[in-house]
């Protein structure tokens, strides 16, 4: 299949619906019919502030998190809609690759 990678980078402090927001995108996919996603804890990170975001032992509320999910083109429009929808404001990376699943004819 031909479609889209699109990775979302935020915080794990970042709330939305009472929902961390990498929580919130996670099932946001689910609800859509994206075959699957994942998030990923960072240890560390910058943005554009440059400011490091790090994840302590006491506190991850600053812990960086991302959000990884392969997407039909369809799949990512509705995505993309539901952002909107929602005003929410969230860096992201989107490329486009091919994706499968292998050993099926």
């Amino acid at each position: 299949m031909k479609g889209y990678q699109l990775t979302f980078l935020t915080q794990q402090d970042r709330k939305h619906g009472g929902l961390s927001l990498g929580e919130w995108l996670l099932q946001e996919a689910r609800r859509l019919g994206v075959g699957g996603a994942t998030l990923f804890g960072a240890s560390e990170g910058f943005g554009h502030s440059h400011r490091l975001h790090s994840a302590q032992f006491i506190d991850l509320a600053d812990q960086p998190i991302e959000v990884t999910m392969a997407l039909s083109e369809i799949e990512c429009l509705r995505m993309f809609e539901r952002l909107r929808e929602e005003k929410i404001e969230v860096f992201y990376i989107k490329a486009p690759i091919e994706f499968g699943t292998t050993g099926k004819e």
